[in-house]
C-alpha cells in the first residue's frame, strides 16, 4: 500500500512534469495518473480504489475513496513556507528547481554541505534535491554567505519554493 506522503510526491512530481500518463505498479497496488486540464489520479489497490482529481495549481486535492459509491471528500493543506526573518529584498534566493526531498548532507553520517555564515561561490554545492530517487545536487548560483535556511532536512519541497537565503557579495 502507498503512504499519503508518496502519494502526494508522485501526484506533483508527473503535474509539474510534460508527461500525460503514468502507471505503477507495486505489491498488488496501482497507480495510474492521467493529465488533462487537471490531474486525475486513479490509485488501485487490493479491495480498495482511491481517485483524487486535483485542480491546478496544486493546492488542496480533493481525494474521494470509492468500495462502494460512496464518496467522502477530504481537505489536504500544503504547508505554506515559513515567513523569514531576513526578509530583505537585497538577499539572494536559492530556490529548488524542482519537487522533491531536501536533503543538507551527501548522506545521514555526513556534515552539511552549508550552514548559516558560510561563504559560497556560484558553482559550490549547497544541498541535494532528491526526486524519483534521482539525487540532484543544487548549486548556489551566486557568490556570498549563507543568511538563513528556509526548509528543514528531509523536507518536501516544491518547485521553486526558496531553500536558502544568500547574501551576495
Amino acid at each position: 500500500m502507498f503512504k499519503v506522503q508518496e502519494l502526494r510526491e508522485i501526484i506533483k512530481l508527473v503535474d509539474a512534469s510534460t508527461i500525460e500518463e503514468f502507471v505503477y505498479e507495486n505489491d498488488g497496488a496501482k497507480i495510474k495518473l492521467k493529465k488533462s486540464n487537471g490531474v486525475v489520479t486513479e490509485v488501485v489497490a487490493p479491495k480498495q480504489e482511491v481517485v483524487a482529481q486535483v485542480e491546478q495549481p496544486v493546492s488542496q486535492p480533493v481525494v474521494q475513496a470509492a468500495p462502494q459509491p460512496v464518496q467522502v471528500a477530504n481537505e489536504v493543506t500544503v504547508e505554506a513556507p515559513k515567513a523569514s526573518v531576513a526578509s530583505d529584498e537585497s538577499l539572494h534566493k536559492i530556490t529548488s528547481p524542482m519537487v522533491g526531498t531536501f536533503y543538507q548532507a551527501p548522506s545521514p553520517d555526513a556534515a552539511p554541505y552549508v550552514k548559516v555564515g558560510d561563504k559560497v561561490s556560484d558553482e559550490k554545492i549547497v544541498c541535494i534535491v532528491e526526486a524519483m530517487k534521482l539525487f540532484n545536487e543544487i548549486e548556489a548560483e551566486v557568490k556570498g554567505e549563507i543568511v538563513e535556511i528556509l526548509v528543514k532536512d528531509g523536507q518536501l519541497v516544491e518547485y521553486g519554493q526558496p531553500l536558502f537565503l544568500v547574501k551576495p557579495e
